[in-house]
């Protein structure tokens, strides 16, 4: 689209501002949903600074479910170990955690830059979907049933679209036009952060200095680069922290040749623990850190910002493509405001414990870990990393029958094995919409009929999973029905722990009901009813997840469109 010039209006579904890592994503999973859309950014290309050096399983998962994850593997460390040390560089704590429930290792280090660039070439897949660069949105407007978008940056430009979503950042221009406030604490504290290209370590983990002299971290992430933070003491300005001879003397206790490393980039960071007073306000909406800024110390400011796209998306394409009322957008606040304080309080509480620099807090904190790890239960706590709060939606898009159900979780990825395909992930036979799934029955049979054509035609996917030796029986045969052999055995184990063994699973892939056989019917009633879906709409959801992706280099993820 050309946009340069002349005052041009252009209708559309919604308008992302900011091509940062959660508008490029939240713009992927509205493409897959055949929702219009453009993505207005203020800059010219992509931010290449350091920032985010961790992901997780979640995140992982939402790249799996807009089929870019393959492009995005080869830029991360998997499984990546951190680790924890005093001031006389003796092992406080270690994480490792093994689990991988939700299909992904829970600790990988990763290349933001890269990984922005292809969820940025992801979107070239789609014709309803473009990115304007060079344009700051410099005013919006709201009426009745649209928001007026006036864009900057060489020409006068409006967008109308139904909805605004402001991923742009802690000094959001989105959250000021709404009028929202932005609650919480900036530390006074600074840090260096640097990345340096050919590993001079060259060792695959990472570790964390709590050395109340100056705490520091080492993180390996990928294509050897490794990234150094460095507390700056309050008596050293900014001038001579990005000083290089203050840089050499940092890196002198790490490698024998400091003047030797290959600096890709540095800059002087500040940690915020803030959140927006609310994520939506009329058609307009906050994901990010346009909604909540935390500190590094759990890796999860960036992962956060991955969940807020993954719970909104799915909600603003139902609702653009006719599947559910405008209402099913205010579940976004509910669900992911507790989640996010959780983080953000967390991520606080493990920066104060890392970094304290009064010599007698660091003595009587090292003693403390040194005495809980002790415990094998609370050494397993921190090891698996146990501590990380999991979503558990109490309200908003979920229908809770029992106090103890699954209801409002993340459901397990395992893999399985169909009729013409053996060990695939779960999510990639679910697909990117909708599914219900059963244990071992006939899933028309206890939907019933309306039920059953309900959700046929809201676009639900329908699975039946078995023992994997009843895979090829023929039995129960149903042309709307997926049959799935259960190979590991995780999805037995699955049920056997809990009562309920038929699920609702909402598109990202949160538990939204979960019953036993007979209550089928009446759960998927109510349903319908709380998440205010409509069988039918007009969703024209995208085809192109299972084929094969664009060049990494496309000139639309290094230059953008003309």
């Amino acid at each position: 689209m050309s946009c340069w010039g002349a005052e041009v209006t252009q209708d559309v579904d919604v308008v992302v501002v900011g091509a940062g890592p959660v508008g490029l994503t939240l713009a992927n999973i509205l493409g897959l949903q055949g929702v219009r859309t453009v993505v207005v950014e203020e800059r010219e290309t992509l931010i290449d600074y350091p920032r985010g050096v961790g992901l997780d399983d979640e995140a992982l998962r939402t790249f799996q479910a807009i089929g870019l994850v393959d492009r995005i593997l080869p830029h991360t460390v998997p499984n990546q170990i951190l680790r924890f040390f005093d001031a006389k560089h003796r092992l406080l704590a270690e994480m490792a955690p093994a689990d991988a429930r939700f299909g992904w290792p829970k600790r990988n280090g990763f290349v933001q830059p890269l990984v922005d660039a292809e969820l940025l070439g992801g979107l070239d897949r789609f014709d309803h979907v473009e990115v304007w660069w060079g344009r700051p949105m410099i005013s919006c407007t709201e009426t009745g049933d649209a928001v007026t978008v006036e864009l900057g940056g060489g020409g006068d430009t409006s967008v109308r679209a139904r909805y605004v979503v402001g991923c742009d950042g802690g000094r959001s221009a989105t959250r000021r036009l709404m009028g929202v406030s932005f609650d919480g604490t900036t530390s006074p504290t600074r840090w260096l952060v640097v990345d340096i290209a050919n590993d001079p370590l060259g060792h695959p983990n990472s570790e964390v200095g709590a050395d109340p002299r100056r705490p520091y971290a080492s993180i390996s992430i990928a294509h050897g680069i490794r990234r150094f933070e460095f507390m700056i003491h309050a008596d050293e300005t900014d001038e001579h922290a990005e000083d290089p001879a203050f840089l050499a003397r940092m890196l002198a206790s790490f490698v024998p040749h400091p003047d030797r490393v290959e600096v890709i980039r540095h800059r002087i960071y500040t940690h915020h623990s803030r959140i927006a007073g609310a994520f939506r306000r009329g058609r307009l909406l906050l994901a990010g850190d346009a909604a909540h800024l935390m500190p590094v110390w759990q890796g999860q400011g960036y992962n956060s910002g991955i969940r807020d796209a993954a719970n909104l998306g799915w909600k603003l394409a139902a609702v653009v493509t006719g599947c559910a009322d405008d209402a099913l957008l205010d579940t976004y606040d509910v669900e992911r405001r507790k989640h996010a304080r959780a983080m953000i309080d967390l991520s606080t509480m493990v920066g104060r414990v890392i970094s304290p620099t009064n010599r007698r807090v660091a003595v009587a904190r090292d003693l403390v870990v040194r005495s809980a790890s002790i415990v094998p239960m609370l050494k397993r706590y921190v090891l698996e990393m146990r501590f990380k709060p999991m979503p558990r939606y109490e309200h908003g898009a979920v229908v809770h029958t029992a106090p103890d159900s699954p209801v409002g979780t993340l459901f397990v990825q395992p893999r399985v094995d169909t009729r013409e395909h053996q060990n695939v992930m779960l999510d990639d036979v679910l697909g990117d919409w909708f599914a219900v799934l059963c244990w071992n029955n006939n899933l028309r049979e206890i939907l019933g009929a309306t039920a059953f054509a309900n959700w046929k035609a809201l676009g639900a996917k329908f699975v039946a999973v078995r023992p994997l030796a009843q895979l090829h029986w023929t039995g129960h045969d149903d042309p709307d029905v997926t049959i799935v052999g259960d190979r590991s055995g995780d999805l037995k184990a699955w049920f056997d722990a809990h009562q309920e063994s038929v699920l609702f699973l909402r598109p990202d892939r949160c538990i939204a009901g979960a019953c036993i056989a007979q209550l089928a019917p009446e759960l998927s009633t109510s349903l319908f009813d709380v998440l205010t879906l409509r069988p039918g709409g007009n969703r024209g959801a995208s085809t192109v997840l299972y084929v094969p992706q664009p060049p990494t280099e496309s000139a639309r993820a290094v230059a953008g469109p003309p």
